[in-house]
C-alpha cells in the first residue's frame, strides 16, 4: 500500500523539481599578498536556485625578488546567489575549503595544508550563456605558510550551461 504513495510523491517532487544550472570559468587576477602577482585558474560549479556548488583550481605565480611564493589552490566551495540575474548581474556570496600548496624556490620552502576561503562577486550577462566573472576571495592557510590570509581578485569568462 504505501508503494503507490512513495512512487506518487517522488514523481510529483521530480516533476516540480526546479532544473540544475552548471557553469565554467576560465579566470586571470592578481593575488595582492605579499606582493602582487598574477594568478589563473578554472571554476566548474552548479546550482538549484540559491544554493550551488563549486570547484576551484587556482595557481599564482612565485616573485622571487618580494619574497612572494606560488600558490596552488584546489577548493569546494558553497555559493549563495540570487536565483537569477538582476539587470543582468547575478551576485553571490561563496565559503569554502580545501587544500593548498605553496613554494619559495629561493629558501626551498614548500607548505601543503588545508585551507578556508570567503568572498563574493557577481556574474554579468553578455551574450546569450557567456557571461563576465569578477570575484574577490580571502584566503586563511592552515599550517606553517609564509603568510596565513592572502587576498585575490579575478576577471573571468563564465559559460552558462
Amino acid at each position: 500500500m504505501r508503494l503507490p504513495r512513495v512512487l506518487i510523491l517522488t514523481a510529483s517532487v521530480l516533476v516540480t523539481a526546479a532544473p540544475a544550472f552548471a557553469d565554467a570559468t576560465f579566470f586571470i587576477g592578481n593575488t595582492s599578498t605579499p606582493s602582487s602577482r598574477q594568478v589563473k585558474g578554472f571554476a566548474v560549479g552548479s546550482g538549484l536556485l540559491v544554493i550551488g556548488g563549486e570547484f576551484e583550481y587556482s595557481s599564482t605565480t612565485e616573485k622571487p625578488e618580494d619574497a612572494a611564493p606560488s600558490l596552488k589552490t584546489f577548493m569546494g566551495n558553497l555559493l549563495l546567489q540570487t536565483p537569477g540575474a538582476i539587470l543582468g548581474i547575478q551576485p553571490y556570496f561563496t565559503t569554502g575549503g580545501g587544500v593548498y600548496r605553496e613554494s619559495l624556490s629561493t629558501i626551498d620552502h614548500q607548505e601543503t595544508q588545508f585551507g578556508v576561503n570567503t568572498g563574493g562577486g557577481a556574474k554579468i550577462s553578455l551574450i546569450g550563456p557567456l557571461r563576465a566573472r569578477l570575484d574577490y576571495r580571502v584566503f586563511k592557510l592552515k599550517g606553517s605558510p609564509m603568510h596565513d590570509v592572502v587576498h585575490r581578485l579575478y576577471a573571468g569568462i563564465n559559460l552558462k550551461f
